[in-house]
């Protein structure tokens, strides 16, 4: 069974404009949709970068979306390889919008069919582009205007200096959104360290840096519910604490709940 009759009867054509894209540079004629409209009426993050990330880039993605996500907001993307999958796979279906640079009933590209699925069965797509249109190398880059576009803010995860993301950039400097990189090692992700280097995006050291932009807060309960949170509290020793909780470590310092000093982590 071909992705045309698999999904041409689930789209449905948008009966005006989302408020956001009315007012770009060359706002879409037309939109298609499959899914969930009501998350066009949350906070929303772009969250975009290569399709060749390291592996540092995509943990990070996932978690920053995660918590986005928990929090009550929306993660944009467009649903390529690398850093879009991981921003959508973070966020989980119900709370991500991709946006398409193809028409809705071609599952492009076939490496993400599972992931494109569930955003269909759970969240949202969005493409200008009516049946039977294939992604073009264009239609890539007019659809960076509608993913920027839509969200309150961005986030570059990773991106070389000729790169469709640094283009995605671009259009946040133009339209005036708050832009966000990940701090990188030097040799690696050229286009964020210059952004940053320039002061056009802000390093983010802390997803609450994000979530406040976003008019949104971390969730927290009771600090005894949570026996990793019941360790932190103890402030134990660093390597201690890594070797036994490893990547929960990371996540926590990231959303700003522990910081680390003096050898020692302690809740914020």
């Amino acid at each position: 069974m071909s992705n045309r009759q698999d999904y041409r009867n689930l789209i449905y054509q948008l009966p005006s404009i989302p408020k956001p894209l009315q007012e770009i540079n060359q706002p879409p004629k037309t939109l298609y949709a499959i899914g969930n409209l009501s998350l066009l009426e949350r906070p929303k993050v772009a969250i975009v970068g290569s399709r060749r990330a390291l592996r540092y880039s995509i943990d990070y993605t996932r978690q920053i979306a995660s918590a986005v996500a928990t929090a009550g907001g929306v993660v944009v993307s467009g649903a390529a390889m690398g850093i879009d999958a991981a921003a959508h796979e973070g966020a989980s279906a119900r709370a991500t919008i991709a946006i398409m640079g193809n028409s809705l009933d071609l599952l492009q590209p076939a490496a993400n069919r599972s992931l494109i699925e569930r955003i269909y069965n759970e969240g949202l797509a969005l493409s200008e582009y009516p049946v039977t249109t294939p992604a073009t190398r264009y239609s890539f880059v007019a659809r960076n205007r509608l993913v920027v576009g839509l969200a309150d803010a961005v986030l570059i995860a990773q991106a070389d200096e000729q790169s469709g993301s640094m283009h995605s950039a671009k259009l946040a400097l133009a339209m005036k959104k708050p832009l966000f990189v990940l701090p990188q090692r030097l040799g690696e992700s050229d286009g964020t360290v210059r952004l940053a280097a320039k002061g056009e995006a802000k390093l983010l050291t802390s997803v609450n840096e994000l979530l406040e932009i976003l008019s949104l807060t971390t969730p927290s309960g009771p600090k005894d519910d949570d026996p990793f949170l019941a360790y932190c509290a103890t402030s134990p020793i660093y390597d201690e604490a890594l070797a036994r909780y490893g990547s929960r470590l990371f996540e926590a310092e990231l959303l700003g709940i522990i910081e680390i000093k003096d050898g020692r982590v302690r809740l914020v």
